[in-house]
């Protein structure tokens, strides 16, 4: 099973500000529903909280809360990564899924509990500088990650910024 982060960061590797995103990127979000349908997603409480339809339909929804109480229609809730996570790989296992990709999914604190695990970085590069951000993504260590494809985007009608979506793969220790 493999384990991939997506996220959108800046120049600044900036991903937030106020639990909302930075950026609006009309082929990002087409990007990151292509890649995550069909899929299982995994999201801190605070990401949850800002999806602005609750579950994320045609995935396997996943949220990560230190609350034992908590109960989400829609999604599976569990108290670490590492606890999701082995759920996931035991329903691999006893074919209860057809999932075959993990998508870590946001907040900075799961990403970075998820950046030594992961397999693939989904990243879309935004070229812009942030001014009130207050969450940001680890630095991606050239040392332990390769890029496998980069794709880049002009400005246009509805795209404000350039931007890139690059792939990492980690190298082999």
């Amino acid at each position: 099973m493999t384990i991939s982060i997506i996220v959108a960061i800046d120049l600044d590797n900036a991903i937030g500000a106020d639990n909302k995103l930075l950026y609006w990127l009309p082929n990002d979000l087409k990007r990151f529903k292509q890649l995550t349908t069909g899929n299982t997603i995994i999201m801190g409480r605070k990401t949850y909280d800002s999806l602005p339809k609750g579950p994320l339909p045609n995935r396997r929804n996943i949220v990560i809360s230190r609350n034992k109480n908590l109960s989400i229609n829609g999604a599976d809730v569990f108290q670490s990564l590492n606890e999701a996570i082995s759920d996931c790989k035991e329903r691999e296992m006893l074919g209860y899924t057809q999932s075959k990709e993990i998508y870590i999914i946001g907040g900075a604190s799961i990403y970075k509990q998820a950046f030594n695990i992961a397999h693939r970085l989904c990243i879309t590069l935004v070229e812009a500088h942030s001014d009130n951000a207050d969450t940001f993504f680890p630095e991606i260590n050239p040392d332990e990650w390769k890029i496998s494809s980069c794709e880049e985007y002009k400005i246009d009608e509805k795209h404000k910024y350039n931007y890139k979506f690059i792939d990492y793969i980690r190298k082999q220790q």
